[in-house]
């Protein structure tokens, strides 16, 4: 099962409300969609999302990245005889862009559990079939935010992530409002988005444990990981490093030296499932939880996500919230696919990943 041809194109899909956080705000969802070809006629789907803030990847340079570095690379390799090879040359073929590398990875294993008829988390490992994932709670003013909260419940979701990082200690008082208005059998994991400095996060995380969070995500910046250890070891709510875990070699770092109790797993800051599994390898041999993650994602990359979090036990959470938060969904359809239901992500019996656009609108670019 040779690789004939790589083509890229544009999708964007419209949020039902903007997105925001201590980094960004964010309306529309923009993405590179990306098919590898075979010379038996299999097609493999993947997807990129530019968020520059965060990996430094942006369309131009992702489409970039996959026509003249990534494409050349992996073109005439054979899947089933040298996977392990193709994957090598995918991530040597340009330093960095990340979420370039995803699209392509995702694409080859959707490829790989198509060739073996298998659904892609029985692949990887099978461990459950279906995930439950929270919904974010854009940083906004309290009574929008309140608002939001009880929406997302009447929506079927019971664990809500809330979005902090801008106002200080006024970010305890937002929670203690949500945690008012939602009652006490909801929830709450809190993300600051690398919003605060040491200090102020053992500070303002101190005021919010009062109010049962279960877990508090990058509250200092991606680079500081003295400053994160001294948070995870000044609190007693478990803290989930982000932002501050690419690699596995970041993911070696953080475990080893105690900067964080947990770590975030997204498609795009790894490169793709490939990387992501050794990061998961890693996680099981320190017994370090991991949660499934993505950016503002449409359901192609963040199905793939959820297949490699229904196959592996080390996976315990899921935020692969961004198709809830889509105002249209431009895939077709299928009993096949995975379902995204209420809070639920249900695979289906489809092989793949069992994702694809019904209607191909833009040019191939």
């Amino acid at each position: 099962m040779r690789i004939t041809n790589i083509k890229t194109s544009r999708n964007t899909l419209k949020l039902k409300q903007p997105f925001i956080t201590a980094l960004r705000y964010v309306d529309v969802v923009e993405s590179v969609i990306v098919n590898v070809e075979t010379d038996d006629g299999l097609v493999g789907w993947g997807e990129a999302v530019p968020t520059g803030v965060i990996t430094g990847d942006t369309t131009e340079s992702i489409i970039s990245a996959i026509n003249n570095y990534i494409s050349p690379a992996v073109l005439r390799h054979n899947i089933l005889e040298e996977f392990d090879i193709v994957m090598h040359k995918l991530h040597a073929s340009i330093h960095n862009n990340t979420s370039a590398k995803a699209a392509v990875d995702m694409a080859l294993y959707d490829l790989l559990a198509q060739s073996l008829n298998l659904p892609l988390y029985r692949l990887l490992g099978g461990t459950r079939s279906a995930v439950k994932t929270d919904i974010t709670i854009s940083l906004n003013n309290i009574q929008q935010m309140i608002t939001d909260s009880l929406e997302a419940l009447r929506q079927g979701f019971s664990i809500l992530k809330i979005k902090v990082g801008k106002e200080g200690l006024r970010d305890a008082v937002t929670v203690a409002e949500i945690r008012k208005a939602v009652g006490n059998s909801v929830e709450l994991r809190v993300d600051a988005n690398q919003g605060w400095s040491a200090k102020e996060a053992v500070r303002n995380i101190r005021a919010m444990e009062d109010y049962d969070i279960s877990m508090v995500e990058q509250p200092v910046k991606a680079e500081d990981i003295d400053g994160l250890r001294y948070v995870t070891k000044n609190v007693c709510t478990p803290i989930l490093a982000d932002e501050s875990v690419f690699s596995p070699r970041d993911a070696v770092e953080i475990i080893t030296t105690g900067a964080a109790d947990m770590i975030n797993l997204k498609l795009m800051k790894t490169g793709g499932i490939y990387q992501t599994l050794k990061i998961c390898g890693l996680a099981e041999t320190y017994d370090v939880k991991c949660m499934m993650g993505c950016m503002m994602e449409s359901k192609l990359s963040v199905a793939a996500a959820a297949h490699l979090a229904c196959a592996k036990r080390v996976i315990t959470m899921v935020d692969l919230d961004a198709p809830f938060l889509c105002a249209e969904d431009n895939y077709e359809p299928s009993d096949f696919s995975p379902q995204f239901k209420d809070s639920d992500i249900i695979m289906g019996p489809g092989a793949g990943i069992g994702v694809k656009l019904a209607n191909k609108k833009e040019e191939t670019i």
